[in-house]
């Protein structure tokens, strides 16, 4: 007995021995594998892009180009999460939670929500070239065919026209178009009464008010309702590249700049520790690559290079003013879109007329 077990000992031992190199091979393994996978993430990263709708088209082409110049120059690869939607709509989710590590908004007051809400420190604007606007837009009139001679915002008054714009209480668009409406007079040389009284006669020849700008487009391409619709020229212009060939005219006396900003979420990108390459990407937006794309899908370009490549697209205006000749977006907020401002009151006097 004594005999068989110290023959066993060694045998045991052995599978000590072995037991432990495994145990060995296998930390040294997953030591490894860490390490590789730790480098594999350091050499991955990923933003989140949160745009108005009409943008895709653009972004889709720019991100890739951005992608490949910043794996050129930093060896590391970034993919994009994107998120498209009204402006209104998108500020609200970013708010509420959606992780942005850049928005793309229509309206600088939508930057401003988020400003507020703590997300994007005081200052976004002079962190990037022309305010943080990487592209614009003008007013322009849509009309069935070209027998509706329309070619300036005075026309808009005749009698028995219907006219297609948003609800400029829930749609970034239509207050544009309200204040290109209301601009047009002021900026012209008139007073704000002589705006009022001319918004005013233009709003009653407008026979409902979409939510938004894409269902006010809908009304007027799908349903064929109205004489004119007054929207974007890069939303025209989009549409007649998907084939709805219809004639448009941009306001060249007199203009709206419709400018719509993008901002790095402060926020978000410290949380997400994705600020260097956030910061990377917004800049690209201002170079001549970005910039064509922007052009190609409708948007007029803000670096001059580009811009006059395009000239022939985008005819100029005499007289581009902009929010900021109007009083800048606080002021135009309270005076025109809160409750009880001139809207609501000039809805209020257009509900009197229309009853008696």
């Amino acid at each position: 007995m004594i005999v068989t077990r110290t023959s066993q000992h060694p045998l045991r031992s052995l599978r000590r021995f072995v037991a432990l190199i495994l145990i060995g091979i296998t930390l040294s393994l997953g030591i490894a594998a860490c390490s590789w996978l730790g480098k594999a993430r350091a050499n991955e990263i990923q933003l989140t892009l949160v745009s108005f709708a009409v943008t895709r088209g653009a972004y889709e082409t720019i991100i890739p180009k951005f992608a490949e110049q910043w794996k050129r120059q930093t060896g590391q690869s970034v993919t994009f999460g994107q998120s498209y939607g009204g402006s209104g709509s998108q500020t609200r989710a970013v708010i509420d939670g959606l992780d942005a590590d850049v928005v793309a908004l229509a309206l600088a007051l939508d930057v401003k929500k988020l400003e507020k809400a703590g997300l994007i420190e005081p200052g976004w604007e002079q962190e990037l070239p022309n305010n943080a606007v990487p592209y614009k837009s003008v007013a322009a009139f849509v009309t069935p065919n070209a027998d509706t001679q329309i070619t300036q915002w005075a026309d808009l008054v005749r009698d028995n026209l219907q006219i297609i714009t948003a609800n400029p209480k829930t749609s970034g668009g239509a207050r544009w178009n309200f204040l290109g409406l209301w601009g047009s007079v002021t900026e012209a040389g008139g007073s704000d009464r002589e705006a009022q009284a001319f918004v005013e006669k233009v709003f009653q020849n407008v026979p409902i008010l979409p939510r938004d700008a894409r269902e006010a487009s809908d009304v007027f391409y799908k349903q064929g309702q109205g004489d004119v619709l007054i929207n974007y020229e890069n939303e025209v212009i989009l549409a007649k590249q998907r084939g709805y060939e219809k004639p448009y005219i941009v306001p060249l006396d007199h203009n709206i700049s419709i400018d719509s900003p993008v901002a790095v979420v402060d926020k978000n990108v410290d949380k997400h520790g994705t600020r260097e390459v956030a910061e990377a990407f917004v800049k690209y937006l201002f170079t001549p690559e970005a910039q064509r794309e922007f052009a190609k899908i409708g948007f007029r370009p803000v670096e001059a290079t580009v811009a006059d490549e395009f000239s022939s697209q985008y005819p100029q205006v005499k007289k581009l003013f902009t929010v900021q000749d109007l009083g800048g977006w606080d002021a135009v907020q309270t005076k025109f879109f809160e409750d009880g401002a001139v809207f609501d009151k000039m809805q209020a006097n257009l509900t009197k007329t229309s009853s008696k």
